[in-house]
């Protein structure tokens, strides 16, 4: 089908090379330089069935925040290249996944109006150095350049780890059914006609 993208992003403070296939296998290739923010796109991606491979420098001695955030960015615009017009998608996905004591779900409108609802346990403890408030970054940045609307809600979790896992594979799950082609779809679907 050839729905690939590969983007490149050079910054002062980083520097993000993407190549991302949505009907790929699962097979990943990813250097963040954080690595459990490699462990949650692998699991996007494998979960997701997406061929992503990703190589990222970044000012991690300042913090994660620029990597994060335009890790999130470049796949966003990875994202809307490999869609393009949209046509014959199926649009809406929605998926739950529990990861141990934790419960999250994502729910995705691949419909060229970004928008982010983003929520999580109020009562969780952060504890390292990659955690919900950095993750949202992520997801800002991603929904913005992908143009979907997308909804993330973690119902309850004690660990911070099996909170965002279940999130990302969540992402992973939904992504991959609104972006599935439907033959009963000819454009796009939408009473409008254009999304």
């Amino acid at each position: 089908m050839g729905r690939r993208a590969s983007i490149s992003r050079k910054t002062k403070e980083t520097e993000i090379n993407i190549g991302f296939d949505l009907d790929g296998s699962g097979k990943v290739d990813i250097s963040t330089g954080i690595p459990f923010f490699d462990h949650m796109l692998t699991a996007f991606a494998v979960h997701g069935f997406f061929d992503l491979e990703i190589r990222a420098k970044g000012d991690l001695e300042v913090d994660f925040h620029h990597t994060v955030e335009d890790i999130g960015l470049v796949l966003g615009q990875a994202l809307s290249k490999a869609l393009e017009n949209k046509k014959s998608i199926v649009r809406f996905g929605d998926y739950c996944v529990p990861m141990d004591e934790a419960l999250s779900r994502v729910t995705i409108d691949v419909s060229n109006r970004p928008y982010l609802v983003y929520n999580f346990p109020s009562d969780l403890k952060v504890k390292g150095s990659f955690d919900t408030y950095i993750a949202k970054e992520f997801f800002q940045a991603f929904c913005v350049q992908g143009a979907i609307n997308l909804h993330i809600n973690s119902y309850y979790g004690d660990n911070e780890h099996h909170v965002l896992e279940s999130i990302f594979k969540a992402l992973g799950k939904s992504l991959h059914r609104a972006t599935r082609m439907n033959e009963n779809i000819q454009d796009v679907l939408s009473s409008k006609g254009s999304l």
